[in-house]
């Protein structure tokens, strides 16, 4: 929850000025604001409203739509001169370690540091890594207890030297795919395929600045090919679509500035992208990671790319992929696989800032039921707290003997409670996780003294969870919280730190902060700003915010201390992943159960720990785009459990958007539908249309499932991204790059939403091959080439299509995932249409989703790989089974199997369960043939959809089903 106070200029909007102005005119911040004598200053309003009574009060002030069109600033010509290569060798782990020393000092930004050393490593043989840091002097890394990995060798304490035994002289070290070569002075190197030659990062001087490395300054650069394709750089939301665009500015510092701000540095912190090329019709993606915490702009060109870092050091990773989900495979296997999630959270989450007591919680709750809308977890914003205060229960709304009453129930049913925990613990004598923090000394220091900021319950100090002794606190008051309230999960918000004050500041005295009256985000402390130290005003400024405000606005003042004296300065846009890490520990240490957190504030390895929304986005037609745009790029981050708010945040979608919206929404990873408190209802039960949308939808997201955990099977072991651009899965198709309105579930599942207003049809994209209707597999396009098709989508249609060659495991859906995961099995087989040799493929993984692992060879768990083939001859289908018993201990069976895109039906039909014909009485088993309507393709072509019902097959057990061909 949040109405972002950080927003000092807005982007592209679409309000509906009648409906926000009454609250707008009504707001007592408005009417204050009205009386401001001196002229109105964006960022002086903007510490005091939300985003919806600023954008609205910019509408009245100004009579125009503003957009954000601010472009990089020109920097200097000539920063820095340059290093030169002055002694190469062998380190003892097998890599190579140089130095450099600058050619001649220069003063812009501060000084040069003198002598850099260089570290080059073929780690795997898929990834290599350079590091370039200070010779002499150690500096700020990722802290390698957050983030393991292996440590380059430690800078030499003594003044630099050039001898060295058994120097290198060669240009070039070679691993099993990447070569590293370098250009000795001034120094710059490049990075080439071994496969093709094909130059993937290149740091020569070509109109930029050679290697810049001063303190407060680092500036390194790459020439690209226009015709490459770059993805990632995140976290914002980018209007163009999911690919990177020149000219656009990338700027990387975590800050709490809601989503509907176009360009801007938003709650993450992600210096990856993935480059994807196609060089005469060959496709080749790698990845390149600069692992950097530092606030950073990256000015993307179409040619060139360049990296403005204020800190820390140069630690790139290269990934030689050459397909995308290589790329995301050799990345999160460096930076940590996505985390497990739980079955029950993919099921339908329900959420409201304004939930005033539990009887509207029990409310909502009922409604789903009776409108027979799946649920599966209700959601408390910061209602049910005492105060703002995390860890505590409003004695009054949420009296615990009722709330434990309602979780019993709500727990019987298999439905689950996630509550949310701010990182800000209110100073408060009488607050006991307060208390304990201080007498455990956990928070960040200003001076020697807790640094004292203000978010919701009011004053607060932030924990350092860089500090081993908070960790355990933390641990400490999610056991205590559990033990009062058992929630089954939290959402961990405001971490990236959001502040409503600015600078240093302290309780006013002889007044009451906050007031009680009002907003509770207008900054009532006493605060001064801070610009005497070079953590606080760096001489180069990022383009914060889009207007390059001081790195310390409203977040925790740089210049702050953490554990073992790192500064703020560092360690800010890791204070999100610090917390998740955390909290997940925490978590885990209840009952041992596998955790579900879910963060705002994301940084490189969060995937590992937690899942993400993309924040406070708008009730607008332009916000279910960026909703895609955002969710496949956090798949790429290796943050595949990603999702937006549904029909928005902020007010007010209409009732069509809102229909939409769960069309698109119920095929989001992370699906869920939560909005702020002066936003009119919207759960899904208001419309009688949404409703009726939402049924057919989400009646097909929890018959999907098992597919869906499959996926997270595979995000959890592989990396892959569960929602991924199409492109992943035909790489060799240029026209796919830039996709960004339509995508993939897995390998083969097509989701194409209706994005526009006023729509009943959407034009569609579709690869070539057999494409069938997944809610009507009677129905199937075949496309010949890439082409695109206008496909009916009337307000309760989306369309979803199914790739041939694919094996879909499904089951009966239901109203609850807990439910619905006990139901028969349906296996959807896709062959080309009217194919006569074809083969298709599928998975399905099981497992008891509370143990904290998710994996084979805990004894409960089971991996099932589905095969089948037809010919002129023969069609069939069949299973492979890993680690049976789970299933079988479970009693999950087959009942159905559809098969799509047969030439015909013949006879002899036969099944086997584990080698026996008899196992299985056939004679229950029924065959039904449908032919198949071709919506585009095919016109002459005969073929036809095969369902074999009555089958009561084992999942846990091997089984063969095959009948002879025969043209019907």
């Amino acid at each position: 929850m949040n109405f972002n106070t950080n927003t000092p200029v807005t982007t592209t909007l679409i309000l509906s000025l009648p409906s926000i102005l009454p609250i707008y005119l009504h707001h007592p911040v408005a009417t204050q604001l009205h009386h401001h004598s001196p002229p109105l200053n964006t960022t002086m309003v903007s510490s005091h409203l939300t985003p919806i009574l600023y954008l609205t009060l910019l509408l009245v002030t100004f009579s125009c739509v503003c957009s954000k069109t601010s472009k990089p600033p020109v920097a200097p010509t000539k920063i820095g001169n340059g290093y030169r290569l002055v002694s190469l060798q062998e380190s003892p782990d097998g890599g190579l370690v140089g130095h450099l020393q600058v050619n001649k000092q220069n003063k812009i930004y501060g000084p040069d540091i003198p002598h850099l050393q260089l570290y080059i490593k073929h780690e795997t043989e898929d990834r290599l890594r350079v590091h370039i840091t200070d010779a002499q002097n150690q500096r700020w890394e990722v802290p390698y207890n957050l983030l393991p990995r292996t440590q380059p060798p430690t800078p030499s304490q003594q003044p630099f030297t050039r001898t060295l035994k058994n120097p290198i002289t060669v240009s070039e070290s070679s691993g099993n795919e990447l070569i590293f070569s370098y250009i000795s002075n001034p120094f710059s190197f490049a990075v080439r395929r071994k496969s093709n030659g094909q130059t993937i990062f290149n740091s020569s001087s070509d109109g930029s600045n050679s290697l810049v490395f001063k303190d407060q300054y680092i500036e390194i650069s790459t020439t690209l090919p226009k015709t490459a394709s770059l993805y990632g750089l995140g976290e914002n939301s980018q209007p163009h679509g999911i690919k990177l665009y020149p000219n656009d500015p990338y700027t990387l510092w975590t800050t709490d500035q809601s989503a509907i701000n176009l360009n801007m540095d938003l709650y993450g912190s992600h210096p990856v992208y993935m480059d994807m090329r196609n060089v005469g019709g060959d496709p080749y993606a790698h990845g390149v990671l600069l692992l950097n915490s530092n606030g950073m702009d990256v000015f993307y060109r179409g040619d060139s790319l360049t990296y403005k870092v204020i800190g820390g050091v140069l630690d790139f990773y290269f990934f030689a992929g050459p397909t995308p989900l290589a790329v995301v495979d050799q990345y999160t296997q460096l930076i940590g696989r996505p985390a497990a999630m739980p079955y029950w959270s993919l099921g339908f989450h329900q959420c409201r800032w304004g939930y005033h007591n539990l009887s509207v919680v029990e409310d909502v709750v009922e409604n789903y039921k009776k409108a027979n809308i799946p649920l599966d977890v209700i959601w408390n914003d910061d209602d049910h707290m005492d105060g703002h205060k995390d860890f505590t229960l409003n004695p009054n709304a949420y009296p615990r003997p009722k709330l434990l009453d309602f979780l019993q129930r709500i727990h019987a049913r298999g439905m689950k409670y996630i509550v949310i925990i701010d990182p800000g613990i209110g100073v408060n004598t009488s607050y006991g996780t307060y208390q304990r923090g201080l007498a455990k000394d956990v928070f960040i220091k200003y001076e020697g003294k807790p640094y004292l900021a203000q978010v919701w319950p009011g004053a607060v100090n932030f924990p350092d969870f860089l500090n081993p002794a908070t960790v355990a606190w933390w641990g400490d008051e999610v056991r205590r919280f559990h033990e009062l309230v058992p929630v089954d999960g939290l959402w961990i918000d405001m971490n990236e730190a959001s502040n409503f004050c600015s600078g240093l500041c302290t309780l006013p005295e002889g007044k009451q902060c906050p007031t009680g009256t009002g907003p509770g985000w207008i900054c009532c402390l006493d605060c001064k700003n801070i610009t005497k130290t070079r953590w606080d005003d760096p001489p180069y400024k990022i383009n914060a915010s889009g207007t390059h405000v001081p790195i310390g606005y409203k977040t925790i003042a740089t210049s702050a201390v953490h554990y073992n004296g790192v500064r703020e300065y560092d360690a800010h846009s890791i204070y999100g992943f610090s917390h998740a890490i955390a909290t997940h520990k925490a978590l885990q240490g209840l009952e041992g159960k596998r955790p579900f957190i879910l963060s705002r504030s994301t940084f490189v390895g969060s995937g590992h720990y937690t899942a993400h929304w993309t924040g406070d986005n708008q009730g607008t037609w332009n916000d279910i785009k960026y909703s895609i745009y955002t969710m496949l790029n956090f798949g790429i981050f290796g943050i595949p459990m990603v999702g937006s708010d549904i029909c928005g945040f902020y007010p007010q979608p209409t009732e069509e958007l809102c229909n939409r919206w769960i069309e698109l929404g119920a095929f989001y990873p992370f699906s869920r539908d939560h909005a702020n408190y002066y936003s009119p209802r919207q759960e899904l039960y208001q419309w009688e249309t949404v409703a009726t949308s939402a049924r057919n939808a989400l009646g097909m997201r929890y018959k999907l499932l098992p597919y869906l955990y499959t996926l997270t099977y595979e995000a959890h072991t592989t990396g892959a991204p569960i929602a991924r651009p199409l492109f992943f899965s035909f790489p060799t198709i240029q026209e796919l790059y830039g996709l960004s309105t339509q995508f993939l579930l897995g390998e083969s599942l097509m989701v194409s939403p209706v994005l526009d207003q006023g729509r009943t049809n959407v034009s569609a994209v579709f690869p070539p091959g057999t494409w069938y209707s997944l809610f009507d597999p009677s129905q199937a396009i075949v496309s010949k080439d890439t082409q695109t098709f206008t496909l009916d989508a009337p307000l309760h249609v989306i369309n979803v299509h199914l790739y041939q060659n694919t094996i879909l495991p499904m089951q009966r859906g239901g109203m609850i995932s807990k439910e619905a995961r006990m139901t028969p099995f349906t296996l959807i087989v896709t062959f080309p249409a009217g194919a006569t040799d074809a083969k298709a493929k599928g998975k399905l993984f099981l497992d008891n989703d509370e143990l904290p692992e998710m994996q084979l060879g805990n004894g409960q768990s089971t991996y099932v790989e589905f095969s089948a083939s037809t010919s002129k001859e023969m069609v069939k289908v069949w299973s492979d089974v890993q680690e049976s018993k789970f299933a079988l201990d479970k009693g999950w069976v087959i009942e159905k199997i559809s098969v799509l895109g047969l030439s015909g039906v013949g006879s002899a039909f036969s099944v086997e369960v584990e080698g026996n014909s008899d196992i299985l009485d056939v004679s229950n088993v029924e065959l039904a043939q449908t032919e198949h309507k071709f919506i585009y393709g095919a016109e002459d072509m005969k073929s036809v959809m095969v369902e074999v019902g009555g089958l009561n097959i084992p999942v846990g057990k091997k089984f063969t089903m095959s009948w002879k061909m025969g043209i019907s």
